[in-house]
C-alpha cells in the first residue's frame, strides 16, 4: 500500500517557522514528508533539515519523496522524545525550527493490517513503531477493568467508559479478543442503542485511548515540550500541530508556563522566584483549518496549530 497522508495546516504552519534559508529545522513527526517538503524547498544549500519518525513505512516513504533534497537532509527512525541526544550524535546542539504534527497518518489509519481502524475486522495491533512488542491485543486483554476504565474515561472522554470497560473484562473470560471487530462488538454492547444512533462510530473514543495508552502519546509529548524549546536557537520556533483536546490542553499548558514560569504570589510587588520567560506564544488562540481546507481533507476538522517563538 502506497504511504498516503495530506499534511493539515501545511502553509499556515510552515509559513509560522520563520524559515531562514541556511537554519537547521526538525520534523519531530516526518510522515509522509509533506511539511518536510515545503521546509526544504525553502532551504539552501548550507540549510539542514532532519526528520524524525518511528514508523518504517513512513521512513521509507519519506526518504523517496525527500530525494531531491538528499544534500541537505537526515532522516531518523527514532520517537521524538529522544530528539536532543540524536541531534546531539550528529553535533547539533541547537535548531532554529522544530515542528509536531501529532496523532495517526491516514496511512496508518487507511491501512487496515496496522489495526488502527475501527471500520474493518483485522487483528488488534496499534503500534506506530512495529519494532514494539506489545499491542492493543496486549492491553485489552490484560489490563485490569479499572485500568481501562480509566484510559477509556481520560483518554478517550468516553462516558460510557466504566461499562465499555466491565463488558470487555466479561468478554476475555470467554476467549481472547483478538481482533478490531470482536472489540466493536463489545463496545456496541456496551453503549445504549439510542446513543449509537447518533454522533460518530462508537468504538472511536474507545479506539483512541487505547492508541495513546499504547504508544504513550500524552506522556512523550508531555515529557518533550520543555526540551524542545531549550533546543531552539533565540527566534526559533516550535509548532505543534493536535488533533483533540488532551494533546492541545498539554501544549497551551507547556507554552504558557515557558512564557511566564514565575511562581510569585500575584501580591509580590516584584519577581523573588528567578525563574525566567523563554518566549511568547505566538498565537493566543490556536490556528484553525479553513472551511476550504475542512471540505478537501475531513480529517483536517480537528487539527489546532499553536506556536512558540524563543526569546
Amino acid at each position: 500500500m502506497e504511504f498516503k497522508h495530506k499534511s493539515v495546516l501545511l502553509e499556515e504552519t510552515v509559513d509560522n517557522l520563520n524559515i531562514k534559508s541556511d537554519g537547521i529545522y526538525v520534523d519531530g513527526t516526518l510522515g509522509g514528508a509533506g511539511h518536510a517538503c515545503e521546509v526544504c524547498k525553502r532551504l539552501s544549500d548550507k540549510g539542514r533539515f532532519i526528520g524524525f519518525d518511528q514508523d518504517a513505512d513512513a521512513i521509507q516513504a519519506a526518504g523517496e519523496r525527500l530525494k531531491d533534497y538528499a544534500d541537505r537532509v537526515t532522516v531518523i527512525r527514532s520517537n521524538y522524545c529522544y530528539m536532543a541526544d540524536e541531534l546531539k550524535k550528529r553535533g547539533i546542539s541547537s535548531v532554529d525550527g522544530i515542528l509536531l504534527d501529532l496523532g495517526v497518518s491516514s496511512y496508518q489509519l487507511d491501512n487496515a493490517k496496522r489495526g488502527f481502524t475501527y471500520r474493518e475486522n483485522v487483528p488488534l495491533d496499534m503500534r506506530m513503531d512495529q519494532r514494539q512488542k506489545r499491542t492493543a491485543a496486549d492491553i485489552v486483554n490484560q489490563y485490569s477493568e479499572k485500568e481501562l476504565y480509566r484510559i477509556i474515561r481520560d483518554y478517550g472522554e468516553e462516558q460510557f467508559a466504566q461499562n465499555i470497560a466491565k463488558h470487555i473484562c466479561l468478554a476475555r473470560q470467554e476467549a481472547p479478543i483478538e481482533t478490531t471487530g470482536e472489540l466493536i462488538e463489545i463496545i456496541k454492547h456496551a453503549i445504549p442503542a439510542r446513543i449509537r444512533a447518533t454522533g460518530g462510530h462508537p468504538a472511536k473514543k474507545t479506539f483512541q485511548a487505547i492508541r495513546i495508552e499504547l504508544n504513550q502519546e500524552l506522556d512523550v509529548l508531555k515529557d518533550s515540550l520543555d526540551g524542545m524549546i531549550e533546543l531552539l536557537n533565540k527566534g526559533g520556533r516550535l509548532c505543534v500541530i493536535t488533533f483533540h483536546s488532551l494533546e492541545d490542553r498539554i501544549v497551551k499548558t507547556i507554552f504558557r508556563r515557558n512564557e511566564n514560569p514565575c511562581i510569585c504570589p500575584p501580591d509580590f510587588p516584584v519577581c523573588v522566584c528567578g525563574r525566567e520567560s523563554r518566549g511568547i506564544m505566538i498565537n493566543r488562540k490556536p490556528i484553525v483549518p479553513t472551511r476550504e481546507e475542512i471540505e478537501a481533507n475531513k480529517r483536517a476538522k480537528s487539527s489546532k496549530l499553536r506556536v512558540f517563538e524563543r526569546r
